[in-house]
């Protein structure tokens, strides 16, 4: 997701890496690099021209004090580069919010949502995500089958009504607008106080469908109308939500399919056109995949630097706050088993796929950028190696030797190797862990994590607050040495360069010779 996006603030970070200051000649480079990445993101041209211009107008207008004292004497650094994506950063969320995604529910009575959209939007499926959402908030919700040209829609809504256990209304031959009233009636009598109307779509937006939708609205006014917009169809989903807005009217926009191939143009472009804010993103196809839209957060992972806010909340959903705060610490000690192991890998899988985990740590964003593959089975083999070991292996895996490594694996249909480079890995995490928990401060020299500080300390603040409250984070971001371990793979990757030209030469005369 996203990475057509990412790749041109990407380019203008490396672009600005090292520069003392920002003069205009480079930021014209800079933002042809974000202005062509935005375009190919299917982002709208007047957006796009907006957001430029607003950006160049802050950029070349601010004075950067690239220096200040700290609370505790040191000298603190901060460079353009930082200052720059900050302006990105707070003219994307500008873009794109503010939200409120709470939706209009009645204190007292019956309140209703309408779903609207194209066909294979995703509106069916999403209806069941909101039931879903407001079923654990201890609403009585119902579902009101309206599309009853698609056959397959009706039993997909069945069948999501039977997963929840709630009561979906369809009756057969039924008019949509007339069936819609008829399900509000329905619902008052048997004491559901929140009803969901699905809604029925076209492969194209035609008059027939808006008149449709019209007569619903004039006949049973709902409360909410939610716009299920496909984040895949690029700039189409702007130019739908534009129609559907001006002839029926909608109150929010919930786009779907953001796990996918996303480019996420539509997420940018969609409030600026419409007026009408994203209030929620689908995720996944489970039912507890719909999200609250944050435009911070889809601000920072479009920068490149993750969504932390957004991974713990996702953690929160699946693990007990009491015990996640004890294997923390467990963690944080180094002293922890594969048994320990094995249930933080259960959480994870929980949680979702592992490539969208990974998007919303700060540190892996430039590996997902360079195409970096996450492979959910993975998850499934160390796992099944982890279940072939004994209780007495997984709490002490240093007696494992290669009998006992050829036995486990043969257990989980995988190779000794596996198991011993299995526990090679755990044996690097343990020990990684174990300095993180000693010196916190580690935390502060991975890429990402100093600029996603920066970004919460200079939010709403002018230049000389947050230098009076920001803590010296030395990273490679800040003008600082970079870390150790990433000098060492530059220098690993020339030497690695030169004997591969090396190598290629002795080819080529070699080849002279022969000729």
């Amino acid at each position: 997701m996203l990475e057509t996006i990412t790749k041109g603030f990407r380019a203008a970070r490396h672009r600005l890496q090292g520069y003392r200051e920002i003069d205009e000649a480079i930021l014209d480079e800079v933002l042809i690099d974000i202005r062509q990445s935005l375009l190919e993101a299917d982002v709208e041209f007047g957006v796009v021209k907006h957001f430029i211009s607003h950006v160049r107008e802050k950029t070349l207008g601010e004075v950067v004090q690239l220096k200040a004292q700290s609370d505790a004497g040191e000298t603190v650094q901060v460079t353009p580069q930082d200052h720059f994506i900050k302006i990105c950063h707070d003219e994307l969320e500008a873009l794109m919010g503010p939200v409120d995604t709470d939706l209009v529910i009645k204190g007292k009575g019956i309140s209703t949502i309408m779903m609207v959209g194209l066909q294979g939007s995703g509106k069916t499926t999403t209806a069941g995500k909101l039931a879903k959402l407001y079923l654990d908030k201890g609403y009585r919700p119902m579902l009101v089958a309206g599309d009853v040209y698609r056959p397959a829609a009706i039993d997909q809504l069945k069948v999501l009504g039977e997963r929840l256990d709630i009561p979906v209304f369809s009756v057969q031959g039924m008019a949509p607008p007339q069936l819609c009233e008829q399900g509000y009636q329905w619902a008052r009598k048997n004491g559901r106080n929140l009803v969901i109307f699905d809604t029925a779509g076209r492969l194209t937006i035609d008059q027939q469908l808006m008149d449709e939708l019209s007569e619903i609205r004039r006949l049973q006014p709902p409360d909410n109308t939610l716009l299920v917009i496909d984040s895949m169809i690029g700039q189409d989903s702007v130019n739908t939500a534009k129609a559907f807005n001006e002839q029926v009217g909608i109150d929010g926009v919930v786009l779907t399919k953001l796990d996918g191939d996303a480019r996420g143009g539509a997420a940018i472009s969609v409030k600026m056109v419409t007026g009408a804010p994203i209030k929620f993103i689908g995720m996944g196809e489970g039912l507890d995949k719909l999200e609250e839209f944050r435009p911070e957060g889809m601000a920072s992972r479009i920068l490149g630097m993750g969504d932390i806010v957004g991974l713990m909340q996702d953690f929160e959903k699946v693990v007990d706050e009491e015990k996640a705060e004890q294997d923390a610490q467990k963690m944080l000690s180094g002293d922890f088993s594969l048994t320990d192991f094995l249930e933080q890998i259960k959480t994870l899988k929980k949680m979702g796929s592992l490539r969208d985990v990974m998007e919303k740590l700060p540190f892996f964003a430039d590996a997902m950028a360079d195409g970096a593959n996450f492979d959910d089975k993975e998850l499934h083999r160390i796992e099944a190696m982890i279940q072939s070991m004994t209780n007495q292996e997984r709490l002490s895996p240093e007696i494992i030797d290669i009998s006992r490594a050829k036995r486990i694996a043969k257990g989980c249909g995988r190779k000794a190797a596996d198991v011993q480079d299995l526990l090679k890995r755990y044996g690097v995490m343990r020990e990684m862990m174990g300095r993180i928990g000693q010196s916190p401060g580690l935390l502060s020299k991975l890429p990402g994590f100093s600029q996603m500080g920066q970004l919460a300390r200079m939010k709403d603040m002018n230049v000389g607050d947050f230098f009076d409250e920001l803590e010296a984070m030395p990273s490679q971001h800040q003008g600082g040495a970079a870390p150790a371990y990433f000098e060492e793979r530059r220098t690993f990757d020339r030497k690695k360069r030169k004997n591969k030209n090396k190598t290629a030469k002795k080819a080529r005369k070699k080849n002279r010779k022969r000729k």
